[in-house]
């Protein structure tokens, strides 16, 4: 009862809205993963995104003046992960705070040489726990932009990816598993290609992802995300096993399969 009358109120908010699929296509056109998303698919997406839009408030880091065109984006992105999976999978938060570039977080840093700074290096974009999304518009922007030698980027997919590992056991690279999903075997398949780049980077040999994605098990996931969605070929050439357990995750192909005989 509640979900239909909450889908009923959601409806009447997106049709008050008045979002035209011209102006949703203008928005989301200088962004190529979007040939990826075509028929059924890119109408459902669309769908999806007017609903983010309802159930999220946006809001202004500093005195950033940002835009409907660029909340329209942002929001595309966001649920470009989620496709398959749902909206209600970001149930548990709500705010988007978005910065014109990187922003500071007010909070004591530590830096490697064990110093500790009042406040630490700016950063493009950060997920809490129980509270917001934060964003650099300048990095929004960029996304995608980056792709060299098979590495990608994109802080809204990174972020977001964030969002859903936080769903099981917090930010530890182990998002919550579908029931045809084995934890062991995600467990067991990320932690070896992980232990595999560690390797790559000590002996200087180029990675297939940016090595930001070596600080942690969690922004392994979150860098294997960004590149799975905006270069997927290479992380299927280079890290095969992952790349078909996010598929599995994500219930998407990025790179279509191969047509025997063609």
């Amino acid at each position: 009862m509640f979900k239909r009358f909450r889908n009923w109120l959601e409806d009447r908010r997106v049709k008050k809205m008045g979002l035209s699929t011209a102006q949703w296509e203008a928005a989301i056109a200088d962004w190529p993963v979007m040939h990826r998303y075509q028929g059924a698919e890119r109408d459902a997406l669309r769908d999806m995104t007017c609903r983010f839009l309802v159930r999220k408030n946006f809001t202004s880091g500093g005195d950033f003046q940002f835009t409907d065109t660029m909340c329209l984006k942002l929001a595309t992105m966001a649920c470009v992960p989620i496709l398959h999976l749902g909206l209600d999978w970001y149930d548990h938060w709500s705010t988007i705070i978005i910065y014109e570039g990187d922003f500071v977080p007010n909070r004591p840093y530590h830096s490697d040489d064990g110093v500790v700074h009042p406040k630490g290096p700016g950063l493009s974009g950060e997920a809490w726990l129980r509270g917001p999304v934060i964003l650099s518009w300048q990095s929004v922007r960029e996304s995608g932009a980056h792709v060299r030698h098979g590495k990608a980027s994109n802080v809204v997919i990174h972020e977001l990816a964030h969002k859903l590992d936080m769903l099981r056991d917090g930010a530890n690279g182990a998002p919550p598993m579908h029931p045809d999903m084995r934890a062991g075997e995600w467990h067991d398949t990320f932690t070896a290609a992980w232990q595999r780049l560690q390797k790559d980077w000590q002996h200087h040999r180029p990675l297939p992802l940016d090595d930001y994605a070596l600080t942690s098990p969690a922004e392994f996931f979150a860098v294997c995300s960004e590149t799975f969605f905006e270069a997927p070929e290479s992380i299927k050439e280079k890290m095969p096993e992952v790349y078909r357990l996010l598929c599995q995750f994500y219930r998407q192909q990025p790179v279509p399969l191969a047509i025997p005989g063609m």
